[in-house]
């Protein structure tokens, strides 16, 4: 088993592994080379994968959060595929990793953990209770459309400029639940990791605007026949009108359309409104995840 660092040649498998590890997150191997060859430079961060007869068995990565305002707030993740766990993969990985936010000036560092990995984490000084839920839904069965609330129009994300969902998303993320508050995020990260992403499909995607103001979005992410809910957010102003409700069934369906048969998303367990909304939308619990934390 070799460890080194990942590479954009490495993005079908690091897809791959990704898929066969878990089953209910989406990763195309566009967007996995995206992820491994754009990043603030701020971030620090480093990607490795772990080897074992050519084939790709783990991946690890690390880094600085630079979108929020908390100074040397770090993240970590790391996983082996089920069928090379208990050969040390997972502690070759954490050792280097670590090592690695201790020298960029990581002061507390953020991981999840899957119940299978919840040990290996609490042996290495991870704590905390926060949980987030991954569910799924077929978007081809799915309760009637909500109504359009009045003064709405729903518009298809790719025909809005990119700053209208950057203010909507830079907004709306300043309340979601989490370990750090969203509160420093760049125009040009923003653009760079998540407009420009390839994994991101614009067409999916839904906003519900009033006049030029975008007032609630989700963004779709596709990989073949499934896809990822990676952000549904509306502005404080405009809540309490059903925008993610109708917006997000909106999406939904036109995935559906797409030809998309799974769709996919997480809602931290403190997250009530949307976990109602995707109760509703027959969305149905597929794993917990456990968020936890570790000062260096």
């Amino acid at each position: 088993m070799q460890i080194r660092p990942a590479v954009a040649a490495d993005a079908h498998e690091v897809a791959r592994l990704r898929r066969e590890t878990f089953s209910y997150k989406v990763l195309s191997a566009a967007a996995a080379r995206h992820m491994i060859t754009v990043q603030s430079p701020g971030e620090r961060f480093l990607a490795l994968v772990a080897e074992s007869d050519g084939r790709l068995v783990g991946w690890g990565s690390a880094g600085l959060n630079v979108w929020t305002s908390e100074e040397g707030k770090g993240s970590i993740s790391i996983y082996v595929h089920p069928d090379h766990r208990q050969a040390g993969t997972g502690r070759a990985l954490s050792d280097r990793l670590h090592e690695h936010l201790q020298e960029i000036g990581a002061v507390r560092v953020s991981t999840s953990a899957t119940p299978d990995g919840l040990e290996f984490a609490r042996r290495r000084g991870y704590d905390g209770s926060r949980q987030v839920h991954f569910a799924g839904v077929d978007p081809r069965v799915l309760p009637e459309q909500p109504a359009t609330p009045d003064g709405i129009e729903l518009v298809t994300i790719d025909r809005l400029e990119p700053r209208q969902v950057y203010l909507a998303d830079s907004i709306s993320s300043l309340d979601e639940p989490g370990d750090s508050p969203l509160d420093a995020v760049s125009y040009e990260e923003w653009l760079e990791e998540i407009w420009n992403s390839p994994g991101a499909n614009h067409e999916l995607g839904v906003a519900a605007v009033a006049g030029d103001e975008v007032a609630a979005f989700t963004i779709l992410e596709r990989d073949g026949d499934r896809a990822w809910s990676g952000m549904t957010g509306t502005i404080p102003a405009y809540r309490g009108r059903g925008l993610a409700k109708v917006i997000k069934s909106a999406a939904l369906r036109r995935a559906a359309a797409a030809g998309i048969t799974g769709a996919f998303t997480s809602n931290d367990d403190e997250n009530g409104p949307m976990l109602a909304i995707n109760n509703w939308l027959g969305y149905r619990r597929i794993a917990t995840e456990h968020g936890l934390q570790k000062k260096l």
